[in-house]
This record gives C-alpha cells, sequence and structure tokens, in this order.
C-alpha cells in the first residue's frame, strides 16, 4: 500500500517562508509526476507546483515566483518550498503521486497564513 507523509506545515506571518516536504513509500519515485494541490476554506482544490518525471517543474500565475518545487528520486521526496506567504495562501496542502491509471495522495497538511 502506497504512502505518502506530508510535514513542515504551520502558522506564519505574512511575508514569511514554510517549506513542506512529502516521503513516498513507492518502489520507483523517479516514474511517477510529482505535485502539490491545496484546498483553501470555501475553495476549490488548486493545483501549486508539478514536475513530471524527468520534466522541468510549473506553476499557476498565483505562486510563480513565490514557491519552488524540487524531487529527490534517491530519497523518495518532494518538497515544496514557500516564500512571501500571504493570507491567501491559507489551505490544506497535499502532496500528490501520479504515473497512468495510479493517482496517490497524502493527507495533507495545514498552512495558516496570519498575522
Amino acid at each position: 500500500q502506497v504512502q505518502l507523509v506530508e510535514s513542515g506545515g504551520g502558522l506564519v506571518q505574512p511575508g514569511g517562508s514554510l517549506r513542506l516536504s512529502c516521503t513516498a513509500s513507492v518502489s520507483i519515485f523517479g516514474k511517477y509526476t510529482v505535485a502539490w494541490y491545496r484546498q483553501g476554506p470555501g475553495k476549490q482544490r488548486e493545483l501549486v507546483a508539478r514536475i513530471p518525471a524527468g520534466g522541468m517543474a510549473n506553476y499557476p500565475d498565483s505562486v510563480k515566483g513565490r514557491f519552488s518545487i524540487s524531487r529527490d528520486n534517491a530519497k523518495k521526496m518532494v518538497t515544496l518550498q514557500m516564500n512571501d506567504l500571504k493570507r491567501e495562501d491559507t489551505a490544506v496542502y497535499y502532496c500528490t503521486l501520479q504515473s497512468g491509471p495510479y493517482d496517490y495522495w497524502g493527507q495533507g497538511t495545514q498552512v495558516t497564513v496570519s498575522s
């Protein structure tokens, strides 16, 4: 059974930074597209950042220049560095792995941006 374990969420002031991490219990981590999604209060779930297997990272305009996703295939880990956080970044953040019909999600970690 595949498990994704996220960590690093918490409370941060506007303008601050947080780093989220996610480790996966899969045999071949490198073949997966890894991504972070988020769902804010009263909002739909949205993509935050994605790295395809062997590809380039991509981001929506809402976080471009502030968030950075990276992956370490040897450690089976994906991280999300979030800088210059805004109140509207408040959400539950989910780590995902996708490959063909396989689509795995973590349990989510809360990020709250508030003064």
